[in-house]
């Protein structure tokens, strides 16, 4: 058991039998980061306790669950007491959520955060999927923001993972569909039927690509040097559910009047910038038109 930080402890699932050290330390928050249920501890010492249940792969979400471990560290630290951070090894799972707590309490970027950490505890490897959450995190501001189009496209990417054969996606993925809801918000409707289908806030921007240069290994002759986007990439709406299920690629097609609008491939897809989006679901601009409410002044 190391201090990393003032009230902050990172160790290991053997140091939870050391009462008189974790008494020493004044440690009365316990934070478990591990796929193994934490035994109780005896003496029991009226610890605070969490548990966030997740394996070391690089495929495990830590990101979502990054702003709830800072919360109960920090509660540890500002009443004068400490907390202790530990996985099976302290090497992985617990130094992600350590350095995700000293990116946001001093505003520090992945690197010179995790820099932090291993000058205290030099064996401390992340693997790169927890490297990569970490890096979002910092893109995100420190702050899980559920409706930031990053942190969208993020959990579209988990269910990929953890789905491979699409027999599931959670339902709280997929947008309320603007046909049956009312909103002041821009929404989007098919050209041909004027049926709504997505609002403004399901967009997924990206960073512009390159452009012509992206496209070097199609042998296509008509590419120009100009970089724009034709395709909206959005987050899945619910009238996609069932076509989304158990398949990899496919067409969008209008629910009312099944025009094509677009098309979605979970394993990703090239926008006309030549940004790459994973997954993608796209609708192309000249199949859509965008309707936002005036505001009228009486």
């Amino acid at each position: 058991m190391l201090l990393v930080d003032p009230g902050l402890y990172i160790g290991t699932a053997a140091d939870l039998n050391d009462s008189q050290a974790l008494s020493d330390a004044a440690v009365t928050h316990i934070l478990s980061v591990d796929s193994v249920d934490p035994a109780p501890l005896i003496p029991d010492g009226g610890f605070r306790r969490k548990w966030v249940n997740v394996l070391d792969e690089v495929t495990s979400d830590l990101l979502s669950h990054m702003d709830d471990c800072f919360l109960f560290i920090q509660e540890a630290v500002d009443g004068g007491r400490a907390a202790l951070v530990h996985c099976q090894a302290g090497r992985s799972r617990s130094a992600t959520i350590i350095t995700a707590y000293i990116m946001k309490r001093y505003q520090l970027g992945f690197t010179e955060a995790y820099h932090r950490l291993k000058t205290v505890k030099q064996d401390v490897q992340v693997n790169l999927g927890f490297e990569e959450q970490l890096c979002l995190y910092e893109a995100l501001l420190c702050e899980v923001d559920t409706s930031s189009p990053l942190y969208k496209q993020y959990r579209l990417t988990k269910v990929m993972e953890k789905y491979p054969e699409l027999q599931h996606i959670p339902r709280e993925l997929f947008a309320a569909d603007p046909a049956h809801s009312s909103s002041s918000e821009a929404s989007y409707r098919c050209r041909k039927c004027r049926r709504a289908l997505f609002r403004g806030s399901s967009i997924l921007s990206h960073p512009v690509g390159e452009g012509a240069p992206a496209f070097g290994h199609r042998k296509s002759s008509d590419r120009t040097g100009e970089v724009q986007c034709t395709s909206y990439f959005i987050e899945p709406v619910q009238w996609m559910e069932q076509v989304l299920l158990r398949v990899m690629d496919g067409q969008l097609l209008c629910p009312k009047c099944s025009s094509k609008l677009g098309s979605f491939s979970w394993c990703g897809d090239q926008c006309s910038c030549g940004r790459w989006v994973t997954p993608a679901f796209q609708l192309h601009r000249n199949r859509v038109d965008e309707i936002r409410q005036l505001n009228v002044q009486k």
